[in-house]
């Protein structure tokens, strides 16, 4: 099994001064979760190299138990320095693809012509996907067959307009995900703030926050398995 995840290259929020970029927890989780069920995984970004890590999501308060064997997995850091770049990738190289947040995809993977292409693809091929956090914001332009917003009339949820209150961007991101997958005809729903909670739709796979990381990427491998069996 050969897993793709696609991290950002962005890491400036808004014009703040501040840094952004994925989200340490929501690579981690997933990270293992596929390494330990034996699968091959392969780390991807827009430019390549090392992407930016949203320095917040290395916070004491944000570590987990993953998030820390991580740091300390020379093997997985040597990984995350060399994702190869987004444009080299093809779908039919891989079983699935996974979707980091953190706030950094919302300026660069939105608009990002091989990326839109690329979740396209695995749709089209009967492959699943999965986005968590902001990343089910990374759907904004990307098409079913039929020329329609991929989320029109799935079930999908991702990072909540109450959470980006709570952490003060609300006026900084470029677009609130449960607005932008709503105004797509998104069927949105939502757990309760910063709790795990995941949304299943046919492929399309969607988290709402970095707790629901490891949900969502259990729910993948889940799908996998019944496809492959």
């Amino acid at each position: 099994m050969k897993v793709l995840i696609v991290l950002t290259s962005h890491d400036q929020l808004g014009d703040t001064g501040r840094k952004t970029g994925f989200w340490l927890e929501e690579l981690a989780a997933p990270y293992y979760t596929f390494k330990d069920a034996g699968a091959e995984v392969v780390l991807a970004s827009p430019k390549g190299g090392l992407p930016p890590l949203d320095p917040k999501s290395n916070e004491p308060s944000f570590q987990t138990d993953l998030t820390r064997r991580f740091e300390a997995d020379a093997a997985a850091n040597a990984q995350l320095a060399g994702t190869v770049k987004l444009d080299t990738v093809n779908q039919a190289d891989f079983d699935t693809v996974f979707y980091p947040g953190g706030h950094g995809p919302l300026w660069d993977l939105v608009n990002d012509k091989h990326s839109i292409a690329l979740i396209e693809a695995f749709v089209q091929a009967g492959k699943p996907v999965a986005l968590v956090c902001h990343a089910p914001g990374v759907l904004r332009d990307v098409k079913s067959a039929n020329g329609r917003p991929l989320v029109e009339g799935r079930k999908v949820t991702g990072f909540t307009n109450s959470e980006e209150a709570a952490v003060g961007l609300t006026d900084i991101v470029p677009f609130l995900v449960e607005d932008q997958l709503k105004a797509k005809g998104g069927i949105y729903s939502q757990g309760p703030d910063w709790g795990s909670y995941v949304v299943t739709d046919g492929l399309l796979i969607t988290g709402q926050n970095p707790a629901s990381s490891s949900e969502a990427a259990v729910v993948l491998m889940n799908q996998l398995k019944r496809v492959a069996g």
